[in-house]
């Protein structure tokens, strides 16, 4: 009986084990069911910032240049500044109580010291001499005439001092070949002859034949820019005769009235870089003859520009003059002597550090400048 009921007992324990793990596990099913599944946290991607526009730069406002006519009067009071030491001292002279040889010697050094040459001083003081002497004349208006008419006769006024702006051939652009050597700011010569044309109503392409210098490149690019000329170049280095026969293409191309062609300054004992000169100038002439050859000097160089004259000259046939920082010489007379050595005409005259600084030549203003100034 005691056994029976210890296995009525056994059961009913192994019968409440056997329930409690089926609910168990039912419930933990249950539970596995409805708990919606935890979706894996997935970091969000920062969003991508959008670069911010580097602004352009703005293209620079295309300026009009100044009106070509009347700059020398402008820039008068420039020259006579820096010249009137020729003029003042040739009245000074002249106004003396006695021309005696003394006296004449004194004129005759005051021209050579202006760098007028000799054969020219020799030429003006005998001819003053001459006038005075038959007019018998000490009024010092009257001296002061007949002074600046030498001057004047000297100067050959009726020299044709205008810029080639039509092709020899009547077709395509008049080329224009700048020339001179380091130092005579050629490139800068080279922009504000641009700005000369431009103001005269031309269009034109500049050819940076320079490539020696970088700096020229960009140089002539901001030049351009300023007035809207197309600049045409190449890298450091390349050939100076392609980028010239380039620009001539580009300009013929575009209908330009002008082509500039900026070559490298070339030192005058450096015989390669002129027959490299020579050169540039042949791969041009391809295209149709070179119009016009400006040569730019430093009006400060004196004598010394009238050997580099001569041997540019030799290599190309120099057609105009172009006399830079003539407001920062006291030797005017190398206007003079400059146009009677090479038998070639002073076109243009620079006379300050402005972009319209550059003013066509005019004998009459030149004088005027050089003989009234010189009482102010």
């Amino acid at each position: 009986m005691d056994n029976l009921w210890i296995w009525v007992v056994a059961a009913v324990v192994a019968v409440a084990v056997i329930v409690g793990v089926v609910v168990a596990v039912r419930g933990r099913s249950k539970s596995a069911v409805e708990a919606p599944a935890e979706e894996p946290q997935v970091e969000a991607a920062p969003k991508a910032e959008t670069p911010a526009e580097t602004p352009k730069p703005a293209a620079p406002a295309v300026e009009t240049p100044e009106p070509v006519a009347g700059r020398l009067v402008r820039l008068r009071s420039r020259l006579a500044r820096s010249n009137n030491a020729l003029g003042k001292g040739l009245l000074a002279l002249l106004a003396s109580d006695k021309l005696d040889d003394d006296v004449w010697d004194e004129v005759e050094e005051t021209l050579l010291t202006a760098d007028v040459g000799l054969d020219d001083t020799t030429a003006v003081v005998e001819r003053l001499r001459e006038q005075v002497k038959v007019l018998g004349t000490r009024d010092p208006e009257e001296l002061r005439r007949l002074l600046k008419a030498e001057l004047t006769a000297v100067l050959e006024p009726d020299l044709d001092r205008s810029i080639a702006t039509a092709a020899p051939s009547g077709e395509g652009p008049a080329v224009i070949l700048m020339v001179g050597v380091n130092g005579s700011g050629k490139t800068t010569t080279c922009g504000r002859v641009a700005r000369v044309l431009i103001a005269e109503g031309k269009s034109v392409v500049m050819g940076a034949a320079d490539t020696f210098r970088a700096a020229a490149a960009e140089q002539l690019e901001t030049w351009g820019a300023r007035v809207g000329a197309k600049v045409v170049r190449r890298g450091e280095g390349a050939d100076p005769a392609s980028v010239a026969f380039d620009a001539v293409k580009t300009g013929a191309d575009d209908g330009a009235d002008v082509v500039l062609v900026d070559t490298a300054g070339r030192l005058q004992n450096k015989a390669g870089l002129m027959d490299e000169l020579g050169k540039v100038k042949r791969v041009i002439e391809k295209q149709g003859p070179v119009a016009e050859t400006l040569l730019v000097l430093d009006a400060t160089t004196g004598q010394n520009g009238l050997q580099q004259a001569k041997v540019f000259g030799e290599v190309v046939q120099v057609t105009g003059i172009v006399l830079t920082k003539l407001d920062g010489s006291a030797k005017g007379g190398i206007v003079i002597a400059v146009q009677r050595q090479l038998g070639v005409p002073v076109k243009l005259v620079g006379l300050g550090e402005g972009p319209d600084d550059l003013a066509p030549f005019e004998v009459g203003a030149f004088v005027d400048a050089l003989v009234d100034g010189a009482e102010s």
